[in-house]
């Protein structure tokens, strides 16, 4: 008999263990800010419209709903700018450096916007200024912070390690949100960004601890040819670009976060601590499926998983958006969680045992072009689309069209249908 998997085997690694848990506290509070910046922008805006004339015709357009929009411009261009450069970096010099430069940078941006807000000298601008800032760190660190993963931990672990990385995300999408709509409700906004400085301190504290060092082995150099092959690369393995493209057209069309203050406070007629109480279905629904996928064996058809796990996410987008049950409306936004994580383990899964560690910096930071500049332009179409037509005709429509395009993907891209596991990939590509 085959000996049992020991469970959640990648935190037996020392370093691993030390990044897993600086990025939990880390991650918590930065949902915390992003709760609060969302709300933030929300209250500054609430019950303000402006007329713009589309097609010679004088339409009026709420201010709330295009101004959270445009916190999704504000993030996605930082991360067009910086990402592919982020990569290059990850490539070329030792990854833990970078983060440990990026997560500073990222604490003074947190830092200054605590002061503006308790000295009461914050306005919309000061907050879209800030957020691009961080969002500028964010795009530098995103690279060196999943591909360094891979060194961390063996490559048969690495799946699970990634599974416990999603692991980070859903508990601090729900601690983060809840904990947050608690203390704006009790207290001043600001605490909550006071509450991310410290956070990043504490993930500074966990990286400065970790052993392991970049050997800068690989002969990369921070240059325009360095980052072209890590883009040739990414567009030529077909695989992992059809998976890239399926991330973000479901992340462009079906990512309701955006509009959830609208949907907690005009259409259910909750609070703030509503708000951050529907923020946690999500996340609640994400959790399950990671600690389900971090304790089970590998998942065979995984293509044909990952293909229904994204068109279910569209589809419980799309009903999301036409309840106004709050029982309702929680299940199907937890349903979106539970969707997501899946296909998000499946997709991290693929293209890290893929990608050959001298170009993993670089395929990431292609990857976060789609992954999330997929979900900020989602939030500008959303915001836009919403002050138009409305918020519910803005998700439901979103929701339609990821489940088409879902189709679309699976005639598109057949090897991501036929992928059952990464070890019968590889024999096929050798």
């Amino acid at each position: 008999m085959p000996r049992p998997r020991p469970r959640l085997v990648a935190l037996r690694y020392r370093d691993f263990r030390l990044l897993w848990l600086g990025e939990m506290v880390s991650t918590t509070g930065s949902q915390m800010q992003l709760f609060a910046i969302n709300w933030h922008v929300f209250e500054l805006l609430r019950g303000q419209s402006f007329t713009v004339s589309i097609l010679g015709r004088a339409v009026e357009m709420g201010s709330e709903a295009f101004g959270l929009g445009m916190l999704g411009l504000v993030r996605v261009l930082p991360i067009v700018l910086f990402a592919l450069v982020g990569g290059v970096l990850a490539d070329a010099l030792d990854r833990r450096s970078v983060m440990l430069w990026t997560r500073l940078i990222s604490a003074v941006v947190a830092a200054v916007l605590t002061h503006l807000t308790l000295s009461s000298q914050i306005d919309v601008r000061s907050i879209y200024w800030l957020t691009a800032l961080g969002a500028a760190a964010t795009a530098l660190d995103s690279p060196a912070r999943q591909s360094i993963v891979a060194n961390l931990v063996k490559p048969r672990h690495l799946a699970n390690a990634i599974s416990l990385n999603t692991l980070i995300f859903q508990i601090a999408t729900i601690c983060g949100p809840a904990v947050a709509g608690l203390l704006v409700a009790q207290f001043h906004i600001g605490i909550v960004y006071g509450i991310n400085t410290a956070t990043f301190l504490v993930a500074i504290v966990a990286l400065w601890l970790i052993r392991h060092r970049g050997k800068l082995a690989y002969g990369t150099s921070i240059g325009w040819g360095a980052l072209l092959d890590g883009i040739r690369f990414t567009f030529g393995t077909r695989i992992i670009l059809g998976t890239m493209l399926l991330d973000f057209f479901a992340t462009l069309f079906a990512s309701a976060r955006t509009m959830l203050p609208i949907v907690a406070g005009d259409i259910l007629g909750l609070g703030a601590a509503g708000y951050g109480l529907l923020a946690t279905a999500q996340p609640i629904g994400a959790l399950i499926a990671g600690l389900v996928l971090s304790l089970r064996a590998e998942l065979k058809r995984q293509g044909y998983i990952l293909l229904l796990s994204v068109a279910a996410y569209g589809l419980a987008t799309a009903l999301f958006g036409i309840s106004t049950v709050f029982a309702l409306s929680y299940f199907l936004f937890a349903i979106t969680g539970t969707a997501d994580t899946v296909s998000m383990v499946i997709r991290g899964t693929i293209r890290q045992l893929m990608t050959p560690d001298a170009l993993r910096g670089r395929m990431v930071s292609v990857n976060m072009m789609f992954f999330m500049g997929g979900p900020q332009l989602g939030e500008l179409e959303a915001g836009l689309v919403a002050a138009v037509f409305g918020a519910p005709f803005a998700i439901f429509s979103g929701g339609l069209a990821t489940v088409l395009l879902t189709a679309w993907a699976a005639w598109r891209y057949p090897s991501i249908r036929r992928y059952n596991n990464a070890d019968e990939l590889k024999k096929s590509l050798s």
